[in-house]
């Protein structure tokens, strides 16, 4: 299997570590990595690279992302999901106006500071926060800024005590929708957690290009990486001279372009990603080997 891209439509209960392996005897190679994690219970677009496509996660990892969820106002949780235990009793959210609903959406849009989850995957002197907390310690993770781009409330059911609510996010890197329902419940005064994810977009990748699991199997196969690149990045032409100086992981003259640019041989192969310095443009990441 060569080098590429691998957009999975992840399946509820798997862990992203579960679609990584199973995706690593599929497509017949050890060197199969994600970017970004997706909790079990949620669905949807998880970015796997395959080979050298590992190394190009890195550039990946900082995308938005886009998801669907449905929000619990009435009770907060442990983990701020389904899966954890109640905090406190229930309480009665059936009495929340819709001004009260829209005020709370808007404090949690825009650039925000947010508290990680307990129980993510963030890291706390070397050990996950997530097996801190089953091993019965008290983890306060440290606010940190995100952006919440777009927060819109779409359906709004009522079951018992409980309002349920369909929303649509749009997120950078790093935000917690657990965290927004949590925070939500908190702003509205009667709890709330997070009872369905599906994440349907990561940077340019949506759910219209994601392959289930039994798809993959049938025709394992990866997009190629010159492919991917010239969808995610700018593009520059290199010359002969040019593309031999980038293999061998010289500068070259400036793109003048602040993010990474994708640098192709004349041939039309993918030589490498480079960033503009003060010294000229320097390969962040070789593609193909110097010969």
């Amino acid at each position: 299997m060569g080098d590429g891209i691998l957009v999975v439509d992840k399946p509820a209960g798997w862990t992203s570590h579960d679609v990584v392996g199973r995706c690593r005897r599929l497509l017949g190679t050890r060197r199969v990595g994600h970017a970004g994690t997706l909790d079990p219970a949620a669905t949807g677009v998880l970015v796997l690279g395959a080979n050298r496509g590992t190394r190009f996660l890195t550039h990946l990892v900082a995308h938005d992302k886009a998801y669907t969820a449905t929000v619990r106002l009435g009770l907060a949780t442990t983990t701020d999901d389904a899966e954890g235990e109640p905090l406190g009793e229930p309480a009665d959210a059936t009495g929340l106006g819709a001004d009260a609903l829209a005020a709370g959406v808007a404090t949690l849009t825009g650039d925000l500071q947010q508290v990680p989850s307990s129980v993510s995957a963030i890291k706390v002197d070397g050990k996950r926060s997530y097996a801190r907390v089953r091993e019965g310690e008290a983890v306060e993770l440290p606010a940190r800024p995100v952006t919440v781009s777009r927060f819109e409330v779409h359906a709004r059911r009522v079951d018992g005590p409980f309002v349920d609510l369909d929303v649509e996010v749009e997120v950078s890197s790093g935000t917690y929708v657990r965290a927004l329902a949590r925070d939500l419940g908190a702003a509205l005064g009667v709890g709330g957690h997070l009872t369905a994810l599906r994440r349907t977009r990561s940077g340019p990748f949506t759910l219209a290009e994601a392959r289930a699991l039994t798809e993959v199997e049938a025709a394992p196969s990866v997009t190629p990486l010159a492919e991917v690149a010239r969808r995610l990045f700018p593009v520059r032409d290199l010359d002969d001279g040019e593309a031999g100086k980038v293999a061998h992981g010289g500068f070259t003259a400036p793109s003048g372009h602040d993010g990474p640019v994708a640098a192709f041989a004349p041939d039309g192969t993918l030589v490498a990603l480079l960033g503009d310095t003060f010294r000229g443009a320097k390969p962040l990441l070789v593609l193909t080997p110097a010969g």
